[in-house]
């Protein structure tokens, strides 16, 4: 098997649970996609940083990140996958707010103004979590060129909506699960 199927099968078997849940976007669900069962699994997540690399192979970024919690693990999975075949990716994090203390910084990390950025996520339903990153992403002066996720609930349309190529690893379909 290659590393999409792997990962996959890491998803199928760790990260869907079922049972009555309420999502971020406030909708309720009959099961839920913790992908962070993955992301930080030791053997899964290489293969999400594989995975999303490939998938957007073809965009021009030189840093990935998102919003916080979400996107922290897949970001840095991202950086080490890139950095195993010699490209240079930084990663990043985008606050939910700003700092009162310190720096006072919302994004973290190197700096992403004048830079193309990929913002990614876990999963997404609604795109909201992800649409607040591109929106402060943007007013730190970052160019946004795309949204990557690792698994799409439906937040796509949003996404484009809003102007953004967007790109999921896996549909729900892939997952064998019903929207």
């Amino acid at each position: 098997m290659g590393h999409h199927d792997d990962l996959r099968k890491f998803i199928t078997d760790l990260a869907v649970v079922h049972g009555r849940v309420v999502l971020s976007s406030g909708r309720e669900a009959d099961w839920y996609v913790d992908l962070r069962r993955v992301t930080l699994h030791h053997r899964a997540a290489p293969l999400v940083g594989r995975v999303l690399c490939d998938l957007t192979a073809d965009w021009e970024y030189d840093a990935v990140g998102g919003l916080t919690l979400g996107a922290d693990p897949v970001a840095l999975s991202m950086l080490h996958a890139a950095a195993a075949t010699d490209r240079p990716l930084d990663a990043f994090v985008v606050r939910k707010a700003g700092k009162a203390h310190g720096l006072q910084r919302r994004i973290e990390g190197p700096e992403v103004a004048g830079r193309r950025v990929l913002a990614v996520e876990d999963t997404s339903t609604t795109g909201g979590s992800v649409l607040t990153a591109v929106e402060a992403l943007r007013e730190a002066g970052a160019e946004v060129v795309g949204v990557a996720v690792i698994v799409d609930r439906g937040a796509g349309d949003a996404v484009r909506a809003a102007g953004l190529p967007y790109r999921a690893a896996y549909t729900l379909a892939d997952l064998g699960l019903v929207a």
